[in-house]
């Protein structure tokens, strides 16, 4: 990792808390001065047990997770904090096998980044998740209205999605972005790359893959048969469409 290397500038006003997780405590050490000096409160943890403790005393807004660690695993960890909490969470990897990154984007991960990295990469891919998560910041948009399809509702104020029945859906940031996309690009065809510029910005280094998953477990969420689905279609050889009708309100 290049740390020796690194610009410290002034961080954004608004504070957010960070959590840690890596069994390396040099690697620990380097990056909580790095994001302290971005304006990031910033905690520690060298395994799963001190991370749910840290959760439990200091509830952060994001998590750096790596992936190997001492006893229970990144990946494990990773699935069990998104069924329990919305912490947004951004895994580390020593291991650039596309099916790592895969499984940890499937578990539930925001984003994934390779060792080596430079953290200011990393800083970049935190704020982008967090503008997903809808931190509040200057210049962000303005409160938009409850967006409705096939009797779902989606409060893009709250980020809140209900089912027909009424019962809340939890969404990680980038399954809620990418349904907002697909909301706002009703009954259109939109490429795996359309879909990555719109859901995280142009010129974010990310794969075709990602996207699919990202589709899949948002089917998952939202489908009455995921395997057979009604409201994204696959397009062979175009990519995804939203097919219902979209209401706002």
């Amino acid at each position: 990792m290049v740390l020796d290397t690194l610009f410290f500038g002034r961080g954004s006003p608004n504070v957010s808390r960070l959590l840690i997780v890596d069994d390396d405590v040099e690697i620990l050490s380097l990056l909580k001065q790095f994001f302290v000096q971005h304006a990031y409160e910033v905690d520690l943890a060298t395994h799963g047990e001190a991370m749910w403790a840290m959760i439990e005393k200091n509830r952060p807004d994001i998590i750096i997770l790596d992936l190997m660690l001492p006893g229970e695993g990144g990946l494990s960890l990773c699935q069990k904090l998104r069924a329990q909490t919305d912490i947004a969470i951004v895994m580390l990897t020593a291991m650039g096998e596309l099916s790592d990154r895969i499984v940890g984007l499937e578990l539930g991960a925001d984003d994934y980044l390779t060792k080596p990295f430079d953290p200011r990469e990393l800083l970049a891919r935190l704020r982008a998740v967090q503008r997903r998560a809808g931190e509040k910041s200057p210049g962000l948009e303005p409160s938009r209205p409850i967006i409705t399809f096939a009797d779902w509702h989606l409060d893009i104020t709250c980020r809140e999605l209900r089912s027909p029945e009424g019962v809340m859906i939890p969404l990680s940031a980038g399954e809620f972005d990418l349904l907002r996309v697909f909301l706002e690009h009703p009954q259109r065809i939109l490429t795996r790359e359309q879909l990555i510029d719109l859901a995280r910005g142009q010129g974010h280094d990310a794969y075709d893959r990602s996207i699919d998953v990202q589709v899949s477990r948002l089917r998952r969420k939202i489908e009455p048969d995921s395997k057979r689905p009604d409201l994204i279609r696959t397009v062979r050889n175009g990519g995804y469409m939203f097919c219902a009708k979209v209401t706002r309100s």
